[in-house]
């Protein structure tokens, strides 16, 4: 059977409840004139993982809700793939109050030192099977005969660009470690799907594969555009669509020595715009800064001090992540002052792979 889809949290309401109107523990200075306590709000500005729209936008409306002087406009916030993320901070210098993406290792990597001098891991998320509850082929579908039902049903997979968007090479991986699992061969199901070998650049086959964006998939779905795809859980859970979970070797959501182990067999080539790099099997991690050409590093701050609050996990929560807390820190040396209290160490084994 496919998991059915989950009730929204009553929890969510009544953590709510208990801390709105004050973010705890947290002020935001200001001078006279601008922000909190002037007359001018300051305007919180945002660019993050495209799976993060949902989220991250409660987050910033509680934030603009609850501290006086802070104001969070949608037009201030951009939401796309986490390597086009990267991009615009690392290659096109623009500056931004909040940067997150969905691949913990981004971020040290195309970030730090220069544009950012930490990170915090604050949620995660397995990736799970979205399929077209019309198609009949995927009747009983389930973790276990997914591949039979979807290489059997003749109907397209989308599949998102992976040299801009982490959701693309994670589908790759759930191809390749699905194959390991089932067939003891990475190639097994990823090769129905691409026209070349396994580890190099992934050429979608035309007749079983297309190329679309992540943040369409409910659409393309709901239109009978494709028949499936490989998306987070979170986004299929706040989409209401129906989605099948995982092996925990195959979904990318454990942490777990040996499952990360598993996921570190399967890779691709991808060709983002820092240049072509072959990427390795992780697991679904993401991850918060705050850079150091933050327009207002401060409004920056308070944003991801919600986020590691009550408030900020039961939003999480309601959008399908599951919380990350405390909050992992890549570099706690550098953590500032004020998300400290909220963070420890990144663990093993996840901090040996940022040193790989």
């Amino acid at each position: 059977m496919a998991r059915p889809l989950p009730a929204v949290w009553a929890v969510v309401i009544a953590v709510l409840a208990l801390v709105a109107g004050v973010v705890v523990g947290f002020s935001v200075p200001r001078s006279t004139g601008s922000g909190p306590g002037g007359s001018t709000p300051t305007t919180l500005s945002v660019i993050a993982a495209g799976t993060l729209g949902v989220p991250f936008g409660s987050v910033a409306s509680y934030l603009a809700n609850t501290t006086p002087g802070i104001a969070a406009p949608t037009a201030a916030q951009q939401y796309e793939g986490s390597l086009l993320v990267m991009s615009a901070v690392a290659q096109l210098h623009e500056s931004f109050d909040v940067v997150a993406a969905a691949d913990y290792r981004l971020i040290p990597a195309n970030l730090e030192p220069t544009y950012a001098s930490w990170e915090v891991v604050f949620a995660t998320s397995p990736e799970a099977l979205v399929y077209d509850p019309t198609v009949a082929a995927f009747d009983g579908i389930n973790t276990s005969n997914w591949p039979s039902k979807v290489l059997a049903s003749g109907v397209p997979m989308g599949i998102a660009n992976a040299s801009t968007d982490p959701n693309g090479y994670n589908e790759i991986f759930v191809l390749e470690l699905e194959g390991l699992l089932q067939n003891g061969s990475l190639s097994a199901l990823y090769d129905h799907f691409f026209q070349t070998p396994v580890g190099s650049y992934a050429i979608p086959n035309p007749t079983t594969t297309r190329v679309e964006s992540e943040s369409n998939v409910a659409s393309l779905i709901g239109s009978h555009a494709v028949g499936l795809f490989i998306t987070y859980r979170s986004y299929a859970v706040s989409h209401g669509l129906q989605y099948v979970d995982l092996a925990p070797s195959v979904g990318l959501g454990s942490t777990d020595a040996a499952d990360v182990a598993a996921y570190v067999q399967a890779s691709t080539t991808i060709a983002p715009a820092s240049g072509p790099q072959v990427i390795h099997g992780a697991p679904v991690l993401f991850s918060v800064t705050v850079p150091l050409n933050a327009p207002d590093p401060e409004v920056g701050l308070a944003f991801v001090h919600v986020l590691l609050s009550p408030a900020g996990d039961a939003l999480l929560a309601s959008s399908g992540l599951t919380p990350v807390f405390p909050g992992w820190c890549d570099r706690l040396d550098a953590a500032p002052p004020g998300v400290v209290p909220d963070v420890v160490a990144l663990p093993e084994p996840l901090a040996s792979q940022l040193a790989a």
